[in-house]
């Protein structure tokens, strides 16, 4: 099978990164009343939002916050506004001062509001709920539909978990609460039925993965080959019952934490959020203008050294020419060049000529 020669960017250990849909009206007002209900309580230290045209489709918002430790995250959220302002896909990167730990806080959660009645977190390929028990169609076709379309262009983690046995109420709700926090709003959580077993595991095939009955398998990041052993993200028990899943959050957080390649249009995103940011406190608007100095004085020094050097040489070029100029005019006039040799042939030519104009001697006939 052939291979591709570029080598796709991994995800930084710094870096939390998803993206969603919001289907409701009016996204960026529920968005800047709840960052600056946040902004009010201390939680963020501040947001911006960098454009002033109200009507473009593309909005971006930045905020910056301090997690446990005293290190700083900065975020940029960017939303497309859909058909006549009715919905929109967004989104999220953040990247921390040191590695991201994943009980930090959502930064899902630092933009949208995390109650019940908000619709902002919904998985684009998929469209399924990010905080909700997200049942596998009865059908097989379109069960393993999908979970294709899950594999090939969610941004999101999708696990799926099996109920070996029809759990009580406890066990109907979703188990994302009891992840921690930073894991909550990454997660997209298919649950399976008993029956539903043998079905499902007919589905993951093409995935390489399979489900333990009872437990649960996190799905590769990307279509093809992942690496990583069948089941090295599979958990063979979890217990529908209200209690944490251990287990289940040590798979989720070593699968987030491995080295993976960032999904199509992530770079991107990662490169906007270091590149195109904003929203400086004081201390790094000076650092920013004296970097600015610096770069400016040692670009004035390079063109003043240029145009000494382009001075000192047309200096020597003229220097040059009158030294010439001089020389040519005491030397003797050259002189004229002399007539080539006469081949032997043009030898022969004029001797016969020669002959052809002498005239006849007495007793000749």
């Amino acid at each position: 099978m052939p291979t591709s020669s570029t080598v796709r960017p991994v995800l930084p250990p710094t870096v939390w990164l998803t993206r969603g849909r919001h289907p409701g009206p009016a996204p960026m007002d529920v968005l800047r009343r709840h960052l600056q209900r946040l902004k009010d309580a201390g939680t963020i230290d501040d947001f911006l939002e960098p454009s002033d045209a109200t009507d473009a489709p593309e909005r971006v918002l930045e905020a910056r916050w301090r997690v446990p430790g005293g290190v700083t995250v900065r975020a940029r959220l960017t939303v497309v506004t859909e058909e006549a302002d009715t919905a929109a896909r967004w989104v999220l990167t953040a990247e921390a001062e040191q590695d991201w730990d994943q009980r930090w806080p959502s930064p899902a959660t630092m933009f949208w509001p995390d109650t019940p009645d908000a619709d902002w977190d919904h998985d684009v390929p998929t469209g399924l709920r990010l905080r909700d028990v997200n049942r596998l169609p009865a059908e097989d076709r379109a069960m393993r539909r999908l979970l294709r379309d899950a594999v090939r262009g969610s941004w999101n983690i999708h696990v799926v978990v099996h109920e070996a046995m029809t759990p009580d109420d406890r066990g109907r709700g979703p188990l994302t609460p009891l992840f921690p926090a930073s894991l909550r709003h990454r997660v997209v959580e298919h649950r399976a039925a008993p029956q539903q077993l043998r079905a499902v595991n007919w589905a993951l095939k093409e995935c390489g993965v399979q489900v333990p009955r009872g437990g649960a398998v996190v799905l590769p990041a990307g279509p093809g080959p992942s690496g990583h052993a069948a089941d090295e993200f599979a958990v063979r028990s979890v217990f529908l019952d209200g209690s944490e899943p251990s287990d289940l959050v040590d798979v989720l957080t070593r699968f987030v934490t491995s080295e993976k390649p960032l999904p199509d249009g992530a770079q991107d995103a990662v490169t906007a959020l270091r590149e195109q940011w904003h929203l400086l406190t004081a201390e790094e608007e000076l650092a920013r203008e004296r970097e600015l100095v610096a770069m400016y004085a040692e670009a004035l020094d390079a063109m003043t050294k240029s145009r000494d050097l382009y001075k000192e040489a047309a200096e020597r070029a003229h220097e040059a020419l009158a030294a010439f100029r001089e020389t040519a005019a005491v030397l003797p006039p050259a002189p004229p060049p002399s007539a080539p040799a006469a081949s032997p042939l043009q030898q022969l030519t004029r001797t016969l000529e020669r002959l052809k104009g002498t005239p006849r001697t007495k007793g000749t006939p």
